[in-house]
């Protein structure tokens, strides 16, 4: 029986590039951190937007809340987001709003509709 031996291929030092995170990726933070890490995000869609003076985007996003304490953070997630202050650096939340809430008691979930306009600071 004839065993090869050769050395074993030494992983590359190189790491993957960081993907750069955009606006759209830290909302979604700002979203998850503002539901105190207790929501999920079923859809997040954006739409270009543009007055005479301003370009930003429209962001649509439903988050649900699974468990009577998911639920009780997405309550506090519905009064706090209309005057939360967002720091998302280059951008300017201009307005958020809660457009629809689903509530279902058994088995206890909360699915918030949000839209959001984003603004490009500059």
């Amino acid at each position: 029986m004839r065993i090869d031996r050769q050395p074993l291929a030494r992983p590359s030092a190189k790491k993957p590039p960081r993907q750069r995170k955009g606006p759209r990726e830290k909302l979604a933070e700002a979203l998850l951190s503002l539901a105190n890490g207790k929501a999920h995000i079923l859809s997040h869609s954006e739409k270009s937007w543009a007055s005479i003076t301003f370009a930003g985007a429209r962001h649509r996003v439903e988050l649900e809340f699974a468990g009577a304490e998911a639920v009780e953070a997405g309550e506090c997630f519905i009064v706090f987001l209309p005057e939360h202050e967002f720091a998302i650096p280059g951008q300017l939340v201009a307005d958020a709003a809660i457009t629809q809430v689903d509530h279902t008691l058994e088995p206890q979930r909360m699915v918030v509709t949000v839209e959001i306009l984003v603004l490009e600071e500059g």
